[in-house]
């Protein structure tokens, strides 16, 4: 008998793209992005504290892809055109680095941090078709570095517990990657399958990984949340109430609570066919949703050192 285990609206936000949640274990808040909120008049950045169920989001005028928390306070940003830090307080944007990336049809995506501090983001073709973007680490130096090309989507880069394998997919080559990983260096080597998306009804979105070294991966399309041993076998499949959702992060007190954005977008500049067609979201699309009961724990996610 499995775990028993529930599925809540945390939040009825109607994110038009969340993405990219953050559990930060000093206050007890869960931080995530409305990747392209600003589209459509929404907030860009949000916050929501679990104690007290307070709620607070801040504009931006660019796309934004991830963010991370620093060590010394405020967030590390991957908004369209490159990485810059970001003001809780102010809520005003600096550059650190910018991209060279194509700007017409491009943007940086999803992103995280490794246990070194350094924070790996990666680009997307925004019309979802052509392999031109690049993944880059961000590091606390605020050098930057091109560690990937050829890239379509970049999602879901997270470790291993013992940080010997970096995991990264291409949505919409279909594939989530391993990678040896030289945590010293910051350099990923040599890249493998680890899982194939081509017979599934969903796409790799968002991934994040157990204590147990399982990865969890948001499936995009398809709505199912799927775990995956070690050795890229699925351990579990777990259907969520909307079909388009988009990462999954672990948080709560003890790391055993699972938190899952989604998007109410129904208008996509993909140039594929893939997205069914909606003239409104599905019910409770965009919400920010939480999974309780499977008595599987997380690993603290690490902040930007610089």
């Amino acid at each position: 008998m499995g775990a028993r285990f529930t599925i809540e609206c945390v939040l009825d936000c109607a994110n038009h793209l969340g993405e990219g949640p953050v559990w930060d274990i000093e206050t007890g808040a869960l931080y995530w992005v409305d990747s392209t909120g600003r589209r459509v008049g929404k907030d860009a950045v949000w916050r929501l504290d679990i104690g007290s169920g307070a709620v607070r989001s801040w504009p931006l005028d660019k796309d934004i892809g991830a963010m991370a928390l620093r060590s010394g306070g405020g967030a590390v940003l991957a908004l369209s055109d490159g990485f810059y830090a970001f003001d809780f307080v102010s809520g005003e944007t600096e550059l650190i680095a910018s991209i060279d990336d194509d700007p017409q049809r491009t943007r940086l995506n999803d992103g995280k941090c490794d246990r070194a501090g350094r924070f790996f983001a990666g680009g997307m073709d925004d019309k979802e078709e052509l392999g031109i973007c690049c993944l880059w680490r961000l590091d606390p130096d605020h050098h930057l570095h091109k560690v990937e090309t050829g890239i379509i989507c970049s999602n879901g880069p997270c470790w291993s517990p013992d940080d010997r394998t970096f995991y990264f997919a291409d949505t919409f080559q279909n594939e989530i990657w391993a990678y040896d990983y030289d945590l010293a260096t910051g350099v990923p080597s040599n890249r493998r399958v680890f899982v194939s998306t081509r017979k599934d009804s969903g796409f790799a979105d968002g991934s994040t990984v157990d204590e147990d070294g399982f990865l969890w991966n948001a499936q995009v399309i398809s709505g199912d949340l799927i775990r995956y041993a070690p050795d890229g076998s699925v351990e579990r499949k777990i259907t969520m109430p909307v079909r388009n959702i988009t990462s999954v992060m672990f948080g709560g007190p003890d790391l055993d609570e699972i938190y899952v954005t989604s998007m109410a977008r129904v208008s996509h500049p993909a140039a594929h066919d893939n997205f069914e067609k909606q003239m409104k979201p599905q019910f409770a699309a965009g919400s920010l949703f939480r999974i309780r009961g499977l008595g599987i724990r997380g690993v603290p996610e690490p902040r930007f050192a610089g």
